[in-house]
């Protein structure tokens, strides 16, 4: 099993209180610097101070600079009670005059007649504070000179003053965060309630309920995604009721033919004499094609049902030859039921969008309806012809009973058969056409045929940009 997702309620939280989290650090460390440049700027003044009171001891003669600081004078210079002081007199040849000589001379590229320089650094092993100024002093008989006094200081009331201004400007920060914390927090929640409702209205549900989920209360930003799965439900709900319509109609349709053929299996076994018993098996052999028949316009249903086709394949072809090339393949059929079967074409392609095989199938049921109720002697015409439009039209004519216009409507449902025929049927074959017809947007209609006599079905598909070049 792969990693739960968070949560939304966490995402958005990261996602609100991250950037928050990390301002507060990125200004901490910020406010930390800055405070702490601060307290050297304020502290540097004193080091400073300090380093002239250590040049005003400095004296000069004959010999040379020396320092002439009494002990109880470098007490009061030195002493503090949060920070130890060490200096370093230098002349300016680099010889010491006086103090620490451990403290370390300053940088290279700071020279004489500088401003006064503030740096840091270690002296015995801690971190310290460093002013370095070049300081003239007098001389009786020579020209005045410069010495280099260093004074270093730890740093304790520098972090001590740092922490104290960084903690009033952090403090208030992340209790503003805190609180700022609770409200998104209490926010988000409150913001997903109705998330929540939705989720609970779904889950409540019967897996039986495909009714809509209300809308009432939905945020906008759930609401595209509400009607999607609405739509997606009304979509099942269509296909669950095609499967259920089928099962219905092939349960209602196959208990006949099987309670026949039981009933003629338990009959030839009853049967002692041959023949009886080879009449049986005739009949049951004339009942199993029949609910072979059956079967197959069953599923050829299913198949063609607009709920249960996502898209279809149609691609550019010939009607007149499509159609002639099937009539073909009825003439035995014909010439046994005594029909006469003719075809009259276009003469010329008649070119329309459709697939290959399920056209086939809508020729099949209408060339076999006509044949099947035509009268022994009649005759059957197929057509195949072209509207001024460019649209192709399939018509097929037979000279079996006129159905009545108020009939003529309800030939295209299924199961539905005329009374007073007593073909063989099941009464699907129409119903199959009119969806094969509705999966190519054609049109199918039912009239009168031309003489008077009998029916003629025509089925008329829509232009085809190709056919439309050819009668061009």
């Amino acid at each position: 099993m792969g990693r739960p997702e968070p949560r939304l309620q966490s995402r958005l939280l990261v996602w609100l209180l991250g950037p928050l989290l990390a301002l507060l650090v990125l200004d901490t460390a910020v406010s930390y610097w800055s405070a702490l440049n601060f307290s050297n700027r304020a502290h540097d003044r004193s080091l400073l101070e300090i380093a002239r009171e250590v040049a005003l001891h400095v004296k000069a003669n004959g010999a040379g600079p020396r320092l002439e600081i009494s002990p109880a004078a470098e007490r009061v210079l030195l002493v503090d009670e949060d920070d130890r002081l060490a200096y370093r007199v230098s002349s300016e040849d680099g010889s010491l005059i006086g103090g620490d000589e451990q403290i370390a001379r300053p940088p290279t590229t700071w020279g004489k007649g500088a401003d006064p320089l503030f740096y840091g650094g270690v002296h015995h092993g801690e971190p310290v504070r460093m002013a370095a100024a070049w300081v003239p002093i007098e001389a009786r008989d020579h020209a005045p000179g410069l010495v280099l006094v260093q004074v270093a200081e730890t740093m304790n009331k520098r972090n001590r003053l740092a922490w104290e201004i960084l903690a009033s400007v952090v403090v208030p920060q992340l209790l503003l965060i805190i609180m700022a914390t609770a409200a998104v927090t209490f926010g988000v929640s409150r913001s997903l309630v109705p998330l929540q409702n939705l989720r609970r209205a779904v889950s409540d549900r019967s897996h039986r309920d495909l009714t809509p989920i209300e809308m009432r209360g939905v945020p906008g930003e759930v609401r595209p995604l509400v009607v999607e799965v609405n739509e997606l439900m009304q979509r099942l709900g269509k296909t669950l009721d095609f499967q259920s319509r089928f099962i219905a109609d092939a349960a209602h349709q196959l208990k006949t033919p099987v309670a026949g053929l039981k009933a003629q299996i338990e009959l030839a076994l009853r049967e002692g004499d041959p023949q009886r018993v080879r009449h049986s098996l005739a009949q049951l052999y004339v009942g199993a094609d029949r609910m072979s028949r059956l079967v197959q316009q069953l599923l050829s249903l299913a198949r063609n049902e607009p709920a249960a086709t996502e898209t279809v394949q149609l691609k550019p072809l010939d009607l007149d030859a499509f159609a002639l090339e099937l009539s073909m393949e009825w003439v035995p059929l014909a010439i046994k039921q005594d029909v006469d079967l003719g075809f009259e074409g276009a003469q010329r392609p008649v070119l329309i969008d459709a697939e290959p095989d399920r056209l086939r199938e809508l020729i099949n049921n209408l060339i076999d309806n006509a044949v099947r109720y035509s009268r022994r002697g009649g005759r059957v015409t197929v057509a195949v012809g072209a509207t001024e439009h460019g649209a192709g039209r399939l018509s097929i004519s037979d000279d079996g009973p006129a159905i009545p216009v108020e009939e003529r409507a309800r030939v295209f449902e299924r199961f539905h058969r005329l009374l007073g025929t007593h073909t063989d049927g099941s009464g699907l074959g129409l119903a199959i056409v009119s969806e094969i017809a509705k999966l190519h947007d054609a049109s199918i209609t039912l009239e009168e045929d031309r003489d008077g006599v009998g029916n003629t079905f025509s089925v008329t598909f829509p232009a085809s940009a190709a056919n439309l070049e050819v009668a061009g």
